[in-house]
Parts: structure tokens; sequence; C-alpha cells
């Protein structure tokens, strides 16, 4: 009896320091959050002491000139919204159809091919995707895909500014980037809501079957309500790499400080304008307002993973069950 207490005693304090652990983990985590952004707010602080609020307002001309010491943020904000924004409506519809076909409607003996090239497509490297993209995509699909839209909604009142053209001939352009982001993010997003429509009980579905429901109405009406939450968390993964990307957005983008709004125009995004030209900034106004574009940067990231967790929490209240 004396060991089996002492045995008792003993996983009991190896449950408390697991939990010491934990907790201990969670909050050096917080703290390196909080460093990065105090360091990213003291070292922009030259560039919010010489240009204010003005480096966030849009202008008639876009100011980015680094001979002269004139910056302006906007242009980079813009581009980074913009796309992340196309790019998500863009795959959400694609990705969750995929979803459905590989958790619901698949054969058996092709869901496993599918899943590992699904699979397969999230790993791939981004620069991978910037060099395809260059060569072989934009100049196909995005110059195509951009012309249309010129003569057709470019010449729709409210529209003209979003889609002014001509696109360039190489295709580098925002809606460019906007496309490369997309088929990035579809994989992710796919895999992840296939595997929240795989984790739904199999109750739910025959609890519908059940009641005269069609495998459509299964999946409409009872397994995307269910597995909503699941699925935003998804579709929040896609947007967190969409506004963080850098590389295949840097090589597709064309990298243009101009103040233009068109998708149809090069661009910069905030982290393609950090990567260009860090290495490359020789004063200190230079290397803080890069500085300043990414405490922004940081700062959209955070509001957006706040915003999405509260919004996850709304939606899991709301389902039966749950």
């Amino acid at each position: 009896m004396g060991q089996q207490s002492n045995l008792k005693r003993f996983w009991r304090h190896g449950d408390a320091l697991w939990e010491a652990l934990l907790v201990a983990l969670a909050l050096a985590f917080l703290v390196l959050v909080l460093h990065i952004g105090w360091m990213l707010w003291q070292d922009s602080e030259l560039s919010r002491r010489a240009f204010g609020w003005r480096f966030l307002i849009p202008t008639a001309i876009s100011h980015w000139n680094p001979a002269k010491g004139l910056f302006q943020a906007w242009p980079s904000i813009y581009g980074t919204l913009v796309t992340s924004l196309v790019a998500i409506v863009l795959a959400v519809p694609i990705s969750i159809g995929i979803a459905i076909f590989l958790a619901e409607i698949c054969p058996p003996w092709l869901r496993l091919p599918l899943n590992y090239l699904v699979e397969m497509l999230a790993a791939v490297p981004s620069v991978v995707y910037g060099l395809w993209g260059i060569f072989v995509f934009l100049p196909t699909v995005a110059v195509s895909a951009g012309n249309f839209l010129a003569a057709t909604l470019g010449k729709v009142p409210g529209l003209m500014a979003l889609f002014h053209g001509p696109i360039p001939t190489s295709g580098l352009s925002r809606l460019g980037a906007s496309f490369i982001l997309t088929i990035m993010i579809i994989p992710t997003i796919a895999a992840v809501s296939r595997d929240v429509f795989l984790a739904i009980p199999r109750e739910q579905r025959e609890a519908a079957l059940a009641l005269g429901a069609t495998h459509w109405e299964v999946i409409w009406d009872v397994l995307i309500p269910y597995g909503a939450s699941g699925f935003l968390g998804a579709i929040i993964l896609g947007l967190g790499r969409a506004l963080g990307e850098t590389m295949a957005v840097t090589m597709v983008i064309g990298n243009s400080v101009e103040g233009s709004y068109s998708l149809l125009r090069p661009g910069y995004t905030m982290a393609s304008i950090i990567a260009n030209e860090f290495a490359e900034a020789v004063k200190a106004l230079h290397s803080s307002a890069l500085m300043e574009i990414g405490l922004i940067l940081f700062g959209i990231t955070l509001l957006v993973n706040v915003m999405a967790r509260i919004l996850v929490w709304r939606v899991s209240s709301r389902v039966p069950g749950r």
C-alpha cells in the first residue's frame, strides 16, 4: 500500500510539473510576440517621427524615393490587402469543393492518391510557385484574364479604377500575384477542411439520412454548419499565409511603387517591399520606414487572428451539440 501511495504522489507531482512546463511555454510565446512588436516599434521610431500619419494616408501620388528620403506605405498596404482578399475570395469555394469531394464523394480507390496530391501541393516551396508563375502561368492565364477584365469590368463605372488596363505582357501585376496566392493557399484550406469533414461524427450523417435528406442536403445543411468553426479556422490559416507570403509574391507582382489602384498594374506588398529593399537600405530613415511597414504587417496579422478567434468562438457557440 505504501508503494502505491508513493507512486500516486509521484504522478501527481509529474502532472504539476507538466502543467507548469506548458504554462511556461505559453508565457514564453507571449513574451516573444511582445518582444517582436516592441523591437519593431523601437526601430521604426525615426520614420514615425518624420512622417506621422502621412505614412499611411493615401495621396494622389505615391512617394517612395529612398534617395530623397520620401516614403509612404499605403501602396504596399493596399497591395497586401487587395491581393490577399482576391486570393481568399477565389480560393475558398474551390477549397471547400475539393474538401467535400475528398471526404464525402470521392471513390475509395481515388481518395488516397488525391489526398497525397493535395498535401504535396501544400508543401511545394513558394519560390517554385514563383518560377512557375513567371514562365508559365502569368504569360498565358494572367494576361488573358487581365485583358478580359479590362475589356469588360474595366468599362463599368465604379470598377474602372480597379480594372484599369492594360495588363503588362509579362503578366507581372497584382492580379498575377492574387492568382499565384490563390493556387498556393488552396491546398492548405482544402486539407484542413477535409480533416474537419472527416472529424464530424458519423451519427450526424446517419441521422439526417434517416430523416429523408439527400446526400447533398446532408453536406449543405448538416455537415457544413456543424464544422463551420473548423472551416473558418482553415480560411484564416490560408489568409495568414496570403498576408505574409514573400518570395512568390515578390517574383510575380512587378515590384512597382506607383500609386495605382488597378489590379492589372504592378505593385508591392508589405512583405515583398521589405524583402526587396531591406538589404539595400543604407540610410537610417529608409531602414526605419521598412521597419514601420513590418510593424504595420505585424499589427494587421495580429488583428486578423484575434478577430478570427472571436468569430470562431461565436460560430462554435451557435452549433447545437458543440
